[in-house]
């Protein structure tokens, strides 16, 4: 099972139990990180595509750590004017590890267990 998440402007696969780099998020490390805008999720032949969400579902995972990807070079050239400038860059990234992706049902499904357990525990 897997989804497709848009998170910083961008979409992102993302696997249970599998960690993946995204834009920097302002979360501290060890914290929880819910994902709430799900475009698509595909559960073998299953699957569901969102208008533009997928309503109900979530995505939610740990914050593993902030750093920076490998370093790109940016070079501009004007040919026949003598311009040349190079320049490095490198982008800041958050290390997320994917707990858990829910979908509408699943959360149906905890909901109202969680309402039995209330009753019973009223009862017994």
């Amino acid at each position: 099972m897997y989804a497709i998440v848009e998170t910083g402007g961008k979409q992102y696969q993302m696997e249970e139990g599998r960690y993946i780099d995204i834009e920097l998020l302002e979360s501290e490390k060890d914290s929880k990180v819910v994902f709430d805008k799900i475009v698509m999720i595909v559960n073998g032949k299953k699957s569901k595509v969102g208008q533009p969400y997928v309503k109900g579902a979530s995505a939610e995972g740990t914050v593993l750590a902030h750093d920076k990807a490998k370093k790109i070079i940016v070079y501009k050239q004007r040919p026949k004017k003598g311009y040349r400038k190079k320049q490095g860059h490198r982008q800041w990234f958050t290390r997320v590890m994917i707990s858990k992706i829910r979908t509408s049902a699943q959360k149906k499904e905890t909901a109202q267990t969680a309402e039995i357990n209330d009753v019973e525990g009223l009862n017994g």
